[in-house]
């Protein structure tokens, strides 16, 4: 069985994959932003979801921030699952990850389209250069490692 960790890695990836990486957990999320669903029974219902699966899903969001458990009201014994900042900047990973999908798993039309609830645009993900502004074509990005990661030991 492989482990929870990248100890050796220095990858922010790595890491993040961690959390969200497991099939459920995007989709899981995904009805939280794009679904408003907080509730554990509206989420095994709607995804048909293993309750015990669900459970340790939303108990790992709730334990690594993306997450807060709430009452759901004044003497219920159920509670919410409302996304936390952290949870919610998941939102561009579900609609890139979405378009791929789209274009290279999907059979047919797109089953989603993301708009813009203003104009009603349709709302795509874009890599854009924070220093001019502009849009940057894949073969024109390069990684490199941090400062901190390339300096002697």
């Amino acid at each position: 069985m492989l482990g929870r960790t990248y100890e050796t890695q220095n990858c922010s990836a790595a890491r993040a994959l961690e959390i969200v990486g497991e099939r459920w957990s995007l989709l899981i999320i995904r009805h939280a932003i794009f679904r408003n669903i907080t509730r554990f029974g509206d989420f095994q219902r709607s995804l048909g979801v293993a309750r015990n699966i669900l459970a340790a899903r939303l108990d790992r969001f709730v334990e690594e921030g993306l997450m807060e458990r709430q009452p759901s009201s004044e003497n219920s014994p159920y509670h919410d699952y409302v996304l936390t900042d952290m949870g919610r900047e998941l939102q561009p990973v579900i609609v890139a990850l979405t378009h791929w999908g789209d274009r290279w798993a999907a059979p047919g039309d797109p089953p989603v389209t993301f708009r813009h609830e203003e104009c009603g645009g349709e709302v795509r993900q874009q890599a854009v250069c924070h220093g001019c502004g502009r849009p940057v074509a894949i073969e024109a990005v390069e990684a490199e490692p941090a400062a901190q990661a390339m300096s002697p030991a």
